[in-house]
């Protein structure tokens, strides 16, 4: 497996990370002896990145990965790195009502997560999306010190823009920076990703097949289950679906010309972004995996990147990554 460091402070990880929130929730149904056997095939694939949220499926995903790592080999299960995001709240119902991001929030939260996952520390602790009635500073401060106790190794952030990013990183070491990043979702080159490399953070990039609708699977008459919240995306919509299943169309062009799959070449065109850059792969299936692993074989050479600029160039996704509601929690956006 290939490897790469997170940031100047963070750790070195292998070169994808598996994304673990489809097993347990938003993307309808999952099957969980599939999802078990999916992340043990990604340990055995030398995968070490697990990403997931104490908020996924109300600490269902971290349960789920505590019994893959405790029936998992020891050498697999001692190179494991976990990743957590924190601070959504829940309804019953499912709902999202808020953030919360106070500093004894953050180790309520934090001592929730060790009991769930099993073990005496978070590898990369980050908030999920900034709490807009608490400072930022605040916030890293209380995983400072966690950190300091032993209870969290380094300290990620989620969806922030530069100005937070910089401000954060006055208060302590960041690792990374886990934000949306795909042919699809290119925001963050214009600022945040300059800022990140100028402050020595690295970036996890989640979304890289876009929720699966650049993954070449996805098809004009799919019907989503009801409790599959890409139902409720834009870029799942009507026309903005149509448009944007024209570009997977002329990127498939370029992968049948690589000989490679669709998902592949999306997944390849992010790890070309830099050697700073871990793409998280949402994976819920084995045959999924194994199609993501073959990204790291591919290499993109000036004209297949150039090619590929053609096909989908930046700016050209039909509707936004998140409904309006859920738009107006990104820091990033702003």
């Amino acid at each position: 497996m290939q490897t790469r460091t997170l940031g100047t402070t963070g750790p070195q990880t292998s070169a994808l990370g598996l994304g673990c929130m489809g097993m347990s929730a938003l993307y309808g149904d999952s099957d969980r002896s599939e999802s078990l056997a999916t992340l043990h095939a990604a340990l055995d694939a030398g995968i070490t990145l697990l990403d997931t949220g104490d908020f996924y499926g109300m600490g269902h995903n971290e349960l789920l990965i505590n019994e893959a790592l405790r029936s998992a080999p020891a050498a697999a299960r001692e190179k494991a790195q976990i990743s957590v995001k924190f601070g959504a709240l829940r309804t019953v119902e499912g709902g999202f009502t808020g953030y919360d991001g106070r500093p004894n929030a953050v180790k309520n939260f934090a001592a929730y997560s060790l009991q769930r996952l099993g073990t005496d520390h978070i590898d990369i602790y980050r908030i999920a999306r900034v709490d807009p009635d608490v400072p930022i500073e605040e916030t890293v401060g209380a995983i400072a010190e966690l950190v300091e106790a032993g209870h969290v190794r380094h300290i990620g952030l989620s969806e922030v823009g530069a100005r937070t990013l910089r401000r954060a990183a006055a208060v302590a070491p960041i690792s990374d920076l886990q934000i949306e990043y795909s042919l699809l979702s290119r925001g963050i080159e214009e600022a945040i990703l300059p800022t990140a490399r100028e402050l020595g953070i690295g970036i996890t990039a989640y979304g890289v097949l876009s929720r699966g609708l650049i993954s070449g699977h996805f098809t004009r008459d799919r019907k989503l289950a009801a409790n599959d919240f890409r139902g409720r995306s834009p870029r799942f919509q009507g026309e903005n679906l149509d448009r944007n299943l024209d570009l997977v169309d002329a990127l498939r062009k370029i992968a049948e010309q690589k000989g490679v799959s669709v998902a592949q070449t999306a997944i390849a065109w992010v790890l070309s972004r830099g050697a700073d850059i871990v793409p998280l792969v949402g994976a819920r299936r084995r045959d999924r995996l194994a199609e993501a692993l073959g990204a790291l074989d591919i290499t993109l050479d000036a004209d297949d990147l150039a090619a590929i600029e053609h096909a989908v160039p930046a700016g050209a996704a039909a509707g936004d990554r998140y409904p309006t509601d859920q738009m107006a929690h990104l820091d990033s956006e702003h």
